[in-house]
Order: C-alpha cells, then sequence, then structure tokens
C-alpha cells in the first residue's frame, strides 16, 4: 500500500486545481482564435495529457477514499 500511495505524488508539484485552469485557459485561446493552426493542435494535445492526468488523479483518489470506507466497514 505504501508504493501506491507514493506512486500517486509521483509530481511533488502537480496540483489539479492548476492543471484544470491550464485547460481551461488552453479552451478559451483555441476559442478567442488566438493560436495558428499548428499552435492550436499543440495546445489540444497539451490540453488533452492534462485530461489525462486529472483523470489518472482522480481515479487514484478514488481508491483511496473506497479502501478507506472498506477499512471502516471491517471495524
Amino acid at each position: 500500500m505504501v508504493k501506491r500511495k507514493g506512486a500517486s505524488n509521483s509530481e511533488e508539484g502537480w496540483n489539479y486545481e492548476a492543471k484544470v485552469a491550464e485547460i481551461e485557459g488552453i479552451i478559451a485561446r483555441i476559442e478567442a482564435g488566438e493560436l495558428e493552426l499548428e499552435a492550436v493542435f499543440e495546445q489540444f494535445a497539451s490540453a488533452v495529457e492534462y485530461l489525462r492526468q486529472c483523470e489518472s488523479f482522480l481515479q487514484q483518489r478514488q481508491q483511496q477514499v473506497d479502501l478507506l470506507i472498506e477499512t471502516l466497514s471491517d471495524e
């Protein structure tokens, strides 16, 4: 279990809310037409990666919550 906990903190400076804000910023720039086509694709690829990171983060936290609930139910 310690390994799983450590794996979820693979990047110390990583912050869910900051990634969501970055995704929102990318979407706003794309929608505003501020970027050239090549930059749109680059930014879109970045947003997709950030979304994957967020999804992974949320899945890890859900596993932790499920484990805590299971531990409480066993007592």
